[in-house]
């Protein structure tokens, strides 16, 4: 079990995953280790979440969802298969657990009298300051 948050936790047996050839470094290793691990989860079958969430996920990661709604998380970041396996996990979680965040609306603020004013007169006070060095003095013989 994949634990999200409080509410949710995704089962084993829904994710799929598959190995193949890194790339990068890793000398000899690179070419007969199938170390690269991805992730496949079907985020439109899963009963672990709710449609509202699904939605959510749907709108939220839908750079990385496939046309059947299929999620693809790639590790490849070391040489162990297993380790891997483990970073595609984490980040997976990771994944949901920011998709399915609810982030509070935005409370419209007006800028304060006091800020305006200070604001404008640091503009009064930088623009005297230019207009003091650019004055021409006077070259007496």
């Amino acid at each position: 079990m994949i634990s999200i948050d409080n509410l949710i936790s995704i089962s084993d047996d829904e994710l799929l995953f598959t190995a193949s050839h890194s790339s990068g470094p890793g000398g000899q290793n690179v070419n007969k280790v199938s170390s690269r691990v991805t992730l496949w989860f079907d985020v439109v079958n899963s009963p672990s979440l709710e449609q509202e969430q699904k939605d959510l996920v749907m709108r939220r990661l839908a750079t990385r969802i496939s046309k059947d709604g299929v999620l693809r998380v790639i590790s490849q970041q070391t040489r162990s298969q297993l380790e891997n396996k483990e970073l595609a996990k984490e980040r997976f979680a990771e994944l949901l657990r920011n998709a399915v965040r609810r982030v509070p609306a935005r409370k419209k603020t007006r800028v304060s009298k006091g800020a305006k004013l200070r604001r404008l007169e640091e503009k009064k006070q930088r623009g005297s300051l230019k207009q003091e060095r650019s004055k021409k003095v006077p070259i007496e013989e």
